[in-house]
């Protein structure tokens, strides 16, 4: 490494690592806004608002603060320490290595499982313009362009992923935009019916009960998944120490305006009654405002989701499979890096997997598929709770004085951790109680139990793995 190099490196930066510091500030950016919208937000948000009514804006925002604790946490543990596949490194170096094996191949199970159903996903968007196109040709394009792209390099991946979310972020200002147009100006065909007074004139804010409205805080937490997907960027960031807490720290007002804003200018213009599950939001909000091609224009605006949520699948499980080969808990070919410096093998056996989905997709019933992507939701929550875990642990650490100070303290310590901590667990609880979406703890069960027994044969095989060593640094 040549010395302008190695300024360019942060103090945290693992011996180890090897990547090429591709990601600029303007595609970590990106990757931060197009992390916090996803297919949860364009589709899902119809059926919570259904089941919760004008609520629904509040339970976004107060799960959007949590995720605010939980990223502001996980940003303090970057500054200190930034290491592709993060989280899974510090739950190994604060609560053991069973706690990075466990959390990396759960981390790792969550996007493949994720890129199985985004690119079914997909291939029906195209099916709206092209029904003549078989689904599962449709499905492998996909696969094999995106494979393609994250083989090429990291920069190509940043590239696709700041476009996908531009495309995402333009097309929920102009609804923000148009909406506020109906509100004022009256214009349109719902220029009579719209209004402020839609969020409570209809049986009230809580039409359906507060017990309901906290009942979609499951579906919320599922449409806040991969906002953590910028922390597995710190060991491919051009800038970590800038371009990390920028992107954090503009997480609000990301939240405040692509959640509550769009959400409370679409209920404003559109009365929550109209909502109903399987339709999207935003195409019943185009409809009724009457603009020509909205369902056409909504239509490739999931798409887009769809394809960056897989794109993004592919980049984070081919780095987490590389750090957990380089701890001894996955085949060590997965160590290597290609002429790119992109963990090429690792990615390959994810999209391996991600096929099977598309192939599966027409044996399993429909329902059954949906069982098994449920685990994403159990899959992120368990990652959440890591990360705030061990923020708790590493500031008791660098309050006995064992650790440095991060460069970025979250503010409150470790308090809005644990406040964080006990909303996830409350979460956890609602999901249990629900019997439509307890089945996916029952998955995550017998994962567990399935990694157990992977770990105990780790163990005989290699006593080493189940060491706790003290994490490297590199000297700059």
């Amino acid at each position: 490494m040549s010395s302008a190099q190695a300024a360019k490196e942060h103090q945290g930066t693992t011996t180890e690592e090897g990547y090429e510091r591709g990601l600029g500030s303007r595609q970590v950016q990106m990757i931060a806004i197009g992390g916090a919208i996803g297919v949860g937000l364009f589709l899902g948000a119809g059926a919570n608002i259904a089941k919760a009514g004008p609520s629904l804006i509040l339970m976004y925002a107060l799960a959007g603060v949590i995720i605010f604790f939980i990223m502001r946490a996980l940003g303090e543990l970057l500054l200190y320490r930034p290491v592709s596949g993060s989280f899974a490194e510090y739950s190994r170096e604060f609560l053991g290595p069973f706690f990075g094996y466990f959390t990396g191949w759960t981390y790792w199970l969550m996007w493949v499982v994720t890129g199985m159903a985004e690119l079914t996903a997909a291939a029906i968007y195209i099916n709206y313009w092209f029904p003549q196109i078989p689904q599962w040709v449709t499905a492998l394009v996909f696969l094999i362009v995106l494979f393609a792209a994250n083989l090429i390099s990291v920069k190509l991946f940043g590239e696709i992923e700041f476009w996908f979310s531009m495309v995402k972020v333009t097309a929920i200002i102009g609804m923000i935009v148009i909406g506020l147009g109906v509100l004022t100006l009256g214009f349109s065909q719902a220029g009579d019916t719209a209004a402020v007074s839609n969020l409570w004139a209809f049986d009230g804010f809580f039409p359906k009960g507060i017990g309901s409205s906290l009942m979609t805080l499951q579906g919320v937490m599922f449409a806040y998944l991969a906002v953590e997907l910028v922390g597995v960027t710190a060991g491919e960031s051009e800038n970590p120490e800038k371009t990390l807490p920028k992107a954090i720290n503009t997480l609000p007002w990301r939240i405040a305006l692509f959640y509550v804003g769009a959400l409370t200018v679409i209920l404003c213009v559109v009365k929550w009654t109209e909502f109903a599950g399987g339709a999207s939001p935003f195409v019943k909000a185009f409809a009724e405002i009457g603009i020509p091609a909205g369902a056409g224009i909504v239509n490739f605006v999931v798409l887009t989701a769809a394809l960056s949520s897989c794109n993004s699948g592919m980049y984070s499980t081919g780095r987490m499979l590389r750090t957990l080969a380089d701890n001894g808990e996955a085949p060590r070919v997965f160590q290597r890096l290609s002429s790119t410096r992109t963990p090429a093998l690792g990615i390959a056996t994810s999209v391996v997997f991600m096929g099977i989905g598309v192939v599966l997709n027409y044996v399993v019933p429909e329902k059954a598929f949906g069982y098994v992507t449920s685990v994403a939701t159990a899959a992120g929550i368990w990652t959440w709770l890591m990360i705030l875990i061990s923020h708790v642990l590493y500031r008791r650490a660098v309050d006995a004085g064992r650790l440095p100070a991060s460069a970025f303290p979250a503010p409150g310590g470790a308090k809005l951790s644990w406040v964080a901590i006990v909303f996830l667990l409350f979460v956890t609880g609602l999901i249990a109680y629900d019997a439509d979406s307890r089945i996916c703890l029952f998955v995550m069960a017998g994962w567990a139990l399935a990694l157990a027994v992977g770990w105990f044969v780790l163990k005989r095989r290699n006593p080493e793995v189940a060491e706790r060593r003290e994490p490297e640094f590199e000297k700059v």
